[in-house]
């Protein structure tokens, strides 16, 4: 599945099948390194919150499991969700209450989502030049902050040109 990306500066080709195997490999290596399982549902989940770049909300997963497994229940996929998160394998998009595949795993960051509310993909930014104002910001006011998620929504290229 190749589909056109765009981003501010540019238009790419985008291999989804091959981000979907490079997520995967990641959070596997991942597991094994922390000596924690990734097991078989956790594992379907996380396929099926990197089958798009969309955010999904956990009953709609609970929905793509239940043909896969007829016993799970809210719970299981909680659970699950718990884990991934815990293991920064994916993103809690709060303002959406979905959750969207982590570009960086495996390394502690800060997170700027830009949410496209016409094709409702989620586009992760590293985005230094903000987070070094905003440490900044709450250095002045000597406020220690724990994590940092910006969400902005609104219109990606691809949406903005049509």
């Amino acid at each position: 599945m190749t589909t056109r990306l765009t981003t501010p500066d540019q238009t790419t080709e985008h291999d989804h099948n091959q981000c979907i195997r490079n997520a995967i490999a990641t959070a596997e290596h991942l597991c094994i390194d922390r000596g924690v399982q990734l097991t078989p549902i956790r594992h379907k989940i996380l396929e099926l919150i990197w089958n798009s770049h969309k955010a999904i909300k956990a009953y709609d997963l609970l929905d793509l499991i239940r043909p896969i497994n007829d016993a799970a229940k809210p719970a299981t996929v909680y659970r699950a969700l718990d884990f991934l998160l815990e293991q920064g394998l994916i993103h809690r998009v709060e303002s959406l209450n979905a959750f969207v595949g982590c570009r960086s795993s495996g390394t502690q960051h800060d997170q700027l989502l830009l949410i496209c509310t016409a094709c409702h993909n989620v586009e992760e930014r590293s985005a230094p030049q903000v987070f070094l104002a905003l440490a900044e910001e709450t250095k002045t006011a000597k406020f220690s902050a724990r994590r940092k998620t910006i969400e902005i929504h609104g219109l990606c290229n691809s949406c903005r040109s049509e």
